[in-house]
């Protein structure tokens, strides 16, 4: 059975070499992955991955998988996407501090922070 042919993650307007590149990291591999799974998911998986977070690159990816500009996101919506992006972080990356790439490498080598 053959499966089905994949996007790449840059097919979607708003999404870059570099990003498209911490996706991958993040074991995202496709644009059909990334819609299907919504920016939320997307982004934890981005900072669980090791990406350091960054609000705008959220609210870039909420506005991106929606078709729209990255600059169109303002006043009400962006207030509550800045709740949602804190929540996503304090979830994904609890209360560590530094890099969270640093910090996953250091783990997966055996000399990270002991918690």
């Amino acid at each position: 059975m053959k499966s089905p042919m994949t996007s790449p993650l840059t097919d979607i307007p708003g999404i870059g070499p570099a990003t498209a590149e911490g996706f991958l990291r993040s074991g995202i591999t496709s644009a059909e992955a990334l819609r299907a799974m919504g920016a939320d998911a997307a982004y934890e998986a981005w900072l669980r991955g090791g990406n350091p977070p960054h609000f705008i690159g959220y609210y870039a990816l909420v506005m991106a998988l929606q078709g729209r500009p990255w600059n169109d996101c303002r006043g009400a919506e962006k207030d509550a996407l800045r709740v949602k992006f804190d929540a996503l972080k304090a979830r994904a990356l609890g209360n560590q501090k530094g890099h969270p790439g640093i910090e996953a490498a250091l783990d997966l080598i055996g000399v990270g922070l002991r918690r």
